[in-house]
């Protein structure tokens, strides 16, 4: 399916049933001359600096055997800082980044910060983390589908996380829309990448299959096509076939 949609690389992600299956799918991949641009780690309460969760774990491990050497993909659940004032969760936060960064650095990997919402999910607040942890090579991946409460303020957002950001996963967006919009369905999202091309953006572009009850290959290609559509309004750029899953 990545083949035939065009793509040379995508973004591994998913619940426990596919991370049994990681270390699988990874050699497939391999064999198959598709990059794994990312892996992607989510951090909840069962989460401690000791030790992660199984499907945590598994990813690790599966990064080991296999010699994986990629980024990977780490957000924060928004329950870990409830009750937490700023400084708290700052503390708490920068000490799990620290101790994911050094083992993926025995990996030979590299964190990035995902914006799945709640105090993580603020760029501003991955800034902090970042500024405190000068010893790693830490990035940003930003979602505009978990960027609905910073539309206002997104031009400046950029103009601050751009030295950092690695990768923007897209998204059609509305001002009050729903979360999930086809690209080139919404208002925002052209405007929205123009921006980070004036601002001389040189990472890759993302775009997603979020659609529970179709079958993925149709929601990467209508995606795909929209993204192709709005990049044809725009004279100086272009799609190429480079893209994440």
């Amino acid at each position: 399916m990545i083949k035939e949609l065009g793509f040379s690389q995508y973004a591994f992600g998913g619940r426990q049933e596919h991370v049994n299956l990681m270390a699988k799918e990874l050699m497939i991949a391999k064999a198959a001359g598709i990059k794994i641009s990312a892996v992607w780690l989510y951090i909840t309460n069962k989460d401690s600096l000791l030790k992660l969760k199984s499907a945590n774990e598994k990813v690790f491990d599966s990064l080991r055997s296999t010699e994986l050497l990629t980024q990977i993909w780490v957000g924060i659940d928004a329950e870990v800082f409830n009750g937490l004032a700023h400084v708290e969760s700052l503390t708490k936060a920068s000490e799990m980044v620290a101790a994911l960064a050094k083992r993926a650095k025995n990996l030979g990997c590299k964190i990035a910060l995902y914006n799945h919402g709640g105090w993580f999910g603020e760029p501003e607040n991955q800034l902090e983390i970042i500024t405190k942890l000068p010893q790693y090579d830490i990035g940003i991946v930003y979602n505009f589908h978990h960027g609905h409460t910073q539309l206002e303020n997104y031009s400046k957002i950029i103009d601050d996380i751009i030295p950092y950001l690695w990768s923007v996963n897209l998204n059609g967006m509305k001002q009050n829309g729903p979360k999930i919009v086809p690209i080139g369905e919404g208002d925002l999202e052209k405007d929205m990448i123009d921006y980070l091309l004036r601002k001389n953006y040189q990472g890759p572009f993302g775009i997603l299959g979020h659609i529970k009850n179709e079958d993925v290959q149709v929601t990467l290609a209508r995606n795909l096509n929209g993204l192709q559509s709005l990049m044809l309004k725009s004279p100086k750029t272009s799609v190429n076939s480079d893209k994440q899953r």
